[in-house]
């Protein structure tokens, strides 16, 4: 990432080179405090783009000052991968048997306050969608971290392109050509593919399409807030997509941007079986 003939940051791995190092005319120092989860978001990007993390937030500074994106364009791409990309937890803690307690998650405190709204969690492919003009003009599809990664501290997912022609995104574009997007606004959309040949089809669809979050997710009234009441409510609670068949799971969704989500497999038992 660093142009020909530009000196490159402050060197981390040569401590000899450390402590003469002199930086260029003009430069200044920038000290940001940030969370865990912001540090391994950025060494994560920068993982990608093989680059460090120093380099990384140059090239956007860069990128500001040279008018390649604006403040506007930037901040927008952020508040989309708050939304989109983080990892939604599960509202209660979790057992040896990796089955959830009866002890409310930390951060989860909300849920049981009776705030956000519950809607019911489609269990399928998680996509992002790129509409102009009703038309699908980008397939992108969820990449989940390895093993190695998530020992070097990735555990969020992010997206990478689907491949039309490839075997294993087959039914991705199957589910895209049974989905009709005139009534979906320009923009990205992260959405579900769900039909016959997607994880094993829970819901029973006869066809393979595409479920916007923004647009088509059916919401719950009356949803209990506690352990046992939610163990009860998975007994019966049917899908609103898919009469007939139990819902998979339940996301709550704050009026902040908040999200969690508890699922009917979290519980011992699976709190009852599909129909």
């Amino acid at each position: 990432m660093t142009a020909p003939g530009r000196p490159r940051g402050r060197p981390r791995k040569d401590p000899q080179q450390l402590a003469t190092w002199v930086p260029p005319e003009g430069w200044s120092r920038l000290v940001a405090w940030i969370s865990p989860e912001e540090r391994m978001a950025l060494k994560r990007v920068a993982l990608e783009a093989s680059t460090s993390v120093a380099e990384l937030v140059r090239a956007l500074a860069s990128g500001l000052a040279g008018g390649v994106i604006t403040p506007d364009e930037l901040l927008g791409q952020v508040r989309k991968g708050i939304q989109v990309m983080e990892k939604i937890p599960t509202i209660f803690d979790r057992g040896d048997d990796f089955k959830v307690l009866p002890k409310p998650r930390e951060g989860c405190e909300w849920v049981f306050a009776g705030e956000g709204r519950p809607t019911e969690k489609l269990d399928g492919t998680n996509v992002r969608l790129t509409i102009r003009s009703g038309h699908v003009v980008r397939v992108e599809k969820r990449r989940n971290p390895s093993k190695l990664q998530k020992q070097q501290g990735i555990i969020d997912g992010w997206y990478v392109d689907a491949d039309e022609h490839g075997p294993e995104d087959r039914w991705i574009f199957e589910a895209v050509r049974g989905t009709e997007f005139q009534g979906w606004p320009d923009g990205e959309h992260s959405a579900e593919a769900l039909g016959p040949s997607i994880q094993g089809n829970p819901l029973g669809l006869a066809r393979h399409m595409v479920v916007p979050f923004n647009l088509e997710i059916p919401v719950y009234d009356d949803v209990p807030r506690t352990y046992d009441g939610l163990r009860g409510l998975f007994q019966h609670l049917e899908s609103r997509f898919a009469p007939g068949h139990l819902a998979e799971g339940i996301v709550f969704h704050h009026p902040d941007g908040r999200r969690a989500k508890i699922k009917r497999k979290d519980f011992p038992g699976g709190a009852g079986k599909s129909r």
